[in-house]
């Protein structure tokens, strides 16, 4: 037994010996990248025990998540690079990887103008990351231009899904990919060539996730894809499971009681998700439908293939079954064509719509699109003044929205206690707001844990009625607590 016992001993002593390794993961991008990085972190510390570390200088391994969507995209990627590169000279046992859109769009170009990056691989293949880790790890020793790195920037279905570890949360609210791609081919759009065609997991992984997450504690969930309301996952049966029914079986899981979803498309805002508002209190009343554009014309430059007026009827659809919904969207300005008149019909529809906020930016050239070939015959300066022009209204919508909640009660997921004010909770209402309120056992907090502040609240994961008192910001108010609803 001695024997056994000296052996554990040693065998603990040589793994407190064996340093961990430590990965830092630089995130671009929409909400998909942020859930793909934590995946990143998650499979690497699932197989070789790594550690997420936000600190550049001490990390072992450095990922770049990268994203195309914004202008000169690979160019930011490789400035970035090139301040990586000056650690791995300090360092030459960094391993260096590339993941993302941009790495799925440059694949061996990438390693053609960074030698020094160890591995590339796509959005799909960010599960093989442990296996393309091992092969450069074992090339540490050879010669930077002798050096073969690893591309894997394949599509392979939705593999990923199945090798990944189980998921793991801090907080209370959580993402969740239901899908991959998207088979609309917008004609600025590069997703389908980043990122493939549209393929939705299966019903029974998305709700065992989600289930998963829920008995860690996640009361809120927002489900991802690129065109998120286009899912049709397979029933164990061999049926297809369309997006508003699985929203009705994600609502009958118990401990969620909060349902987001991002980013849809008009084309799939279908009647039966509609229905869904009607039914599903756990669906906030927010909704983020990107339009691209008021013009019709423009639309169908964009290869968009739905008009104004359907886009509106679904919203006033929408908002005859929930009157209090928020919504928001997405708006590309100066799109190659667009006339002052089109500009004008955008405007419009902002100031009909009373966007709650957008995300919104000059139209710039993706390489590899169809738009990429059309006369762009707007100027940078043109179109920088629509947009100024443009998000100032947006701006005055949501300013106005904000200040109107006060004097209403609205329900409120607490996540946190408020670091500047420690008497006070903070969390986030169903329109996306911040709200902060007086933390009603602050006094007892401190007393029972010798005046510290940083107690944690019972409150704290829970829902609770506030009812708002003060504006604070476009984006944050503060109230009274009214009610604690679990």
């Amino acid at each position: 037994m001695d024997n056994i016992d000296n052996a554990n001993m040693d065998n603990a002593a040589h793994d407190a010996a064996i340093p961990v390794k430590k990965v830092f993961i630089a995130t671009q991008g929409c909400q998909m990248n942020v859930y793909d990085s934590e995946k990143m972190g998650n499979v690497l510390g699932d197989s070789h025990g790594m550690i997420v570390t936000t600190d550049i200088n001490e990390a072992d391994v450095l990922i770049m998540n990268t994203c195309s969507i914004r202008e000169k995209a690979q160019e930011k990627v490789f400035s970035e690079l090139g301040r990586w590169r000056k650690l791995k000279e300090k360092n030459p046992n960094l391993v260096i990887g590339v993941g993302g859109c941009v790495a799925s769009q440059e694949g061996d170009n990438i390693q053609q103008r960074a030698p020094y990056v160890d591995m590339v691989f796509g959005p799909q293949t960010l599960h093989r990351l442990p296996e393309l880790y091992d092969q450069s790890a074992k090339q540490q020793h050879i010669t930077p231009k002798n050096r073969i790195g690893t591309v894997d920037v394949s599509f392979p279905s939705i593999e990923k899904f199945d090798f990944l570890p189980e998921p793991t949360v801090e907080g209370y609210r959580a993402f969740v990919s239901i899908m991959e791609g998207c088979s609309k081919y917008c004609s600025f759009c590069v997703v389908p060539y980043t990122r493939g065609e549209e393929l939705s997991r299966p019903l029974d992984d998305v709700l065992a996730e989600i289930d998963s997450l829920a008995e860690q504690g996640v009361r809120e969930v927002t489900l991802l894809g690129q065109n998120v309301n286009g899912y049709r996952g397979e029933k164990d049966d061999g049926s297809i499971c369309r997006f508003a029914e699985l929203l009705h079986y994600v609502a009958h899981i118990d401990g969620i009681e909060r349902i987001r979803y991002t980013t849809s498309h008009p084309l799939e805002f279908t009647d039966d998700i509609i229905d869904a508002y009607a039914k599903l209190p756990q669906l906030v009343s927010h909704l983020h439908l990107p339009v691209q554009s008021g013009s019709n014309k423009v639309l169908a430059a964009m290869k968009r293939n739905h008009t104004i007026d359907v886009y509106i009827n679904q919203i006033n659809k929408l908002k005859a079954v929930r009157p209090d919904i928020h919504l928001s969207s997405d708006f590309i300005i100066g799109f190659p064509g667009e006339t002052d008149a089109d500009f004008q019909e955008t405007l419009q529809l902002a100031k009909d719509l009373d966007f709650d906020h957008s995300y919104s930016f000059v139209y710039s050239k993706r390489p590899g699109t169809p738009a990429a070939e059309l006369y762009d015959d707007v100027s940078l300066d043109t179109k920088k003044q629509r947009l100024a022009v443009f998000q100032e209204v947006i701006k005055q919508s949501t300013l106005k929205k904000t200040q109107q909640m006060v004097g209403q009660t609205v329900r409120v997921l607490v996540e946190q206690i408020a670091n500047r004010h420690p008497d006070n909770l903070l969390g986030t209402a169903d329109n996306t707001r911040s709200v902060m309120f007086a933390n009603p056992h602050y006094a007892a907090n401190n007393e029972a844990d010798n005046n510290s502040d940083c107690a944690e609240d019972a409150l704290v994961g829970h829902f609770v009625m506030v009812k708002v008192t003060d504006f604070v910001s476009p984006h944050m108010v503060k109230g009274e607590l009214v009610e604690i609803l679990d």
